[in-house]
């Protein structure tokens, strides 16, 4: 099969936020967005303000895993570090994004966050698995690996 003739995935763009379709065969190829030219992966969680969270979840085909956490908590920013090492070993299978749940505080009730760290996995806009608690790199990869669907 070529890249041509692989199935397409819609990624929202980390930028401007456009719904873009990328051959799954051109994932690994360093796809840029087709309205901002803009990388479509940067090796780096993406912050996502509330308003722009639910587009990321709900438009894109591949998983979205997400960190709900806080500024003031300690566990959050001592797990900080190996969330960003994990992006760089899931992207561009996985999105990955912070949601500061100070400053989104309507979606962290949505989704019944009670404690943070909390990581959830959504796909196709539905959370599929939660797993609280502060994790390394290697087990947030595991965690994230496990449960994505095929």
């Amino acid at each position: 099969m070529t890249a041509e003739s692989s199935p397409s995935l819609h990624i929202v763009c980390p930028h401007c936020d456009a719904v873009n379709r990328v051959p799954a065969a051109r994932l690994r190829q360093q796809p840029v967005c087709g309205k901002c030219q803009a990388a479509l992966f940067s090796g780096q969680p993406l912050e996502l303000p509330a308003a722009r969270f639910l587009k990321h979840i709900e438009r894109s085909d591949i998983p979205v895993l997400v960190d709900f956490w806080a500024p003031w908590c300690g566990p959050c920013r001592s797990m900080a570090p190996h969330f960003a090492q994990a992006t760089q070993r899931l992207e561009p299978a996985f999105r990955v994004v912070k949601l500061n749940t100070e400053e989104a505080q309507e979606l962290a009730a949505r989704y019944a966050i009670r404690s943070i760290p909390t990581l959830a996995l959504f796909q196709q806009g539905r959370e599929v698995a939660r797993q609280p608690g502060a994790m390394d790199a290697a087990n947030i990869v595991s965690w994230a690996t496990q449960h994505q669907r095929r």
